[in-house]
C-alpha cells in the first residue's frame, strides 16, 4: 500500500454532513461477525512504502481548449462518436455540445431527487451506441425519507432523449441526500459495474450483504443479475447483484486495459480516501478499517487493517477528495508519457494527478498544472486528448490535446 500524505489543510467539509456521527465499535464488529464467515482471509499488510518522488508530467506539449461554459453544477461527461460532448447537470439538465453549439435538454427522469449530493450523476454509452444510440444514467430518485440509486436507459436522437426508461434501482431506501456514490462502468463483457454509497448515516450497511448501500454491484444491460455474479444463487435478491462491499462513497471506476483489472477509488471521511483494486466477492473494510476520522475527529474505528478485509492500494490522508477517474492506456498515443496511469481529479486538492498502475509502485504526479480549482470529472477521448470538467455554478469542460 503506498500512503501518500499532503500538509494539514484543516478540516475539509467536502460532504453535506448531519449530526449524526455512526456507530460504536461494537456495532460495526457485530456487523463483521455476521458476515465475516462469507469472506475469504487475506494477509495483514507489511508497513507501507515511503512516497516517491513524483515526476514532472506530461512531458509533451500540450495546449488547453474550453468545449463548454456556464455549465451549473455538472457531475460528468462523455463524447459521441461524431465528437458531440454529453455533459449532465445534477438538476436533471443534459448540455449538448456540438462544434460551437452548446444546447441545455431537460430530460424526463422519473422522480429525480435533487438535493444535497443528490440528482442526475454519470452517464455511459450503451457498447452498441452506433446502432442503438442509447445511453445509460445514474441519478438519485425519490424523497428525503425514501430515496435511492437507479439505473436508467435512453435515446439520443441527435437533439434530445426518449423517456429515460429505469432498468434498475437500488433495493435499499435512504433517509439522506448524501453518499450516492453513482459511478458506472461498462465491462468488457457487457455488464455494468456501478457504485452504490453507504448513504452517510448507514454506514454499518456497507458489511450488511442483504443492503445495497455501500457496495459495488453488478447487472446485465437489461437490469437483470448475471449468473457469475459472485452471490448469483443467495436467497436474498438484494445480495445477487452484489459484486464486492465495504465501500463508503465510490467516486472512480476504470478499466485497466492492459492489466484487465478494475479499478476504483472512494472518498474517505476526514482522511483515507482509497484507491482499489476490486476482485469479485472481496469485502473492502468501510467502516471496520479506515485511515480516516470522524468529521468531528472521533475515531471510526481502531482498525486499519482486519482479516478478510482488503487494504487500500493507496491511502490519501489528509484527504484530496477523488471525483472522476479514466484510464490512459498504452493505446493512447499523443501523451505517450501517461501511459498505463490513471488520471484523478480532485476536489479538495483541487488538481488533476496521475498514478501510475504500471509496475505496482503508485507512483503519483501533479499533471496539467495549468488546470486547477474544484475538479469533478476527467475523461479520455478515443483520440487521446484529455477532457477534464470543473466543478460548481459555473463550470467549464476543457480539452487537453497534445501539440
Amino acid at each position: 500500500m503506498k500512503l501518500f500524505s499532503y500538509p494539514t489543510k484543516g478540516l475539509h467539509r467536502k460532504q453535506f454532513l448531519s449530526a449524526h456521527t455512526g456507530a460504536s465499535l461494537g456495532v460495526l464488529l457485530s456487523a463483521l461477525l455476521a458476515v465475516s464467515s462469507l469472506w475469504s482471509t487475506s494477509a495483514l499488510a507489511e508497513t507501507a512504502p515511503s512516497v516517491e518522488a513524483a515526476q514532472t508530467l506530461p512531458t509533451e506539449a500540450y495546449a488547453i481548449t474550453t468545449i463548454a461554459t456556464e455549465l451549473k453544477s455538472p457531475w460528468s461527461m462523455v463524447q459521441l462518436p461524431d465528437n458531440t460532448w454529453l455533459i449532465t447537470e445534477r438538476d436533471g439538465h443534459v448540455v449538448v455540445v456540438k462544434g460551437e453549439s452548446q444546447a441545455r435538454v431537460k430530460v424526463a427522469f422519473d422522480g429525480l431527487y435533487h438535493a444535497g449530493q443528490g440528482g442526475l450523476l454519470d452517464i455511459v454509452l450503451a457498447p452498441d451506441f452506433n446502432a442503438s444510440k442509447a445511453v445509460f444514467f445514474t441519478y438519485a430518485q425519490g424523497e428525503l425519507n425514501a430515496n435511492r440509486l437507479v439505473i436508467a436507459k435512453a435515446i439520443f436522437d441527435g437533439t434530445g432523449f426518449s423517456t429515460p426508461e429505469i432498468i434498475y434501482q437500488v433495493a435499499t431506501d435512504k433517509g439522506t441526500p448524501q453518499h450516492y456514490a453513482g459511478r458506472a462502468l461498462i465491462l468488457p463483457d457487457n455488464t455494468m459495474l456501478f457504485a452504490s454509497g453507504d448513504g452517510f448515516d448507514y454506514r454499518e450497511q456497507a458489511q450488511v450483504k442483504t443492503s445495497q448501500l455501500g457496495k459495488l454491484l453488478r447487472i446485465n444491460l437489461d437490469g437483470s443479475i448475471p449468473q457469475d455474479n459472485p452471490f448469483a444463487n443467495d436467497q436474498n435478491t438484494a445480495t445477487r447483484a452484489l459484486y464486492s462491499i465495504g465501500h463508503r462513497n465510490t467516486q472512480g471506476l476504470i478499466y485497466d486495459t492492459d492489466r484487465q483489472q478494475i479499478v476504483s477509488h472512494e472518498h474517505g471521511p476526514a482522511g483515507g480516501d482509497e484507491l482499489n483494486y476490486i476482485i469479485a466477492g472481496a469485502n473492502y473494510g468501510w467502516p471496520v478499517i479506515t485511515y480516516g476520522k470522524d468529521y468531528s475527529q472521533a475515531r471510526i474505528s481502531p482498525f486499519t487493517q482486519y482479516p478478510g478485509m482488503k487494504l487500500p492500494s493507496v491511502d490519501w490522508t489528509p484527504s484530496i477528495a477523488p471525483s472522476g477517474m479514466a484510464y490512459y492506456a498504452s493505446s493512447h498515443k499523443p501523451f505517450a508519457s501517461l501511459q498505463q496511469q490513471t488520471l484523478i481529479s480532485t476536489l479538495v486538492d483541487r488538481k488533476l494527478y496521475a498514478v501510475n498502475l504500471s509496475d505496482g509502485k503508485f507512483t503519483q504526479s501533479h499533471v496539467f498544472p495549468d488546470i486547477a480549482g474544484r475538479l469533478r470529472d476527467v475523461y479520455v477521448a478515443e483520440s487521446g486528448a484529455i477532457a477534464v470538467l470543473t466543478d460548481g455554478a459555473e463550470a467549464t469542460l476543457l480539452l487537453i490535446s497534445a501539440k
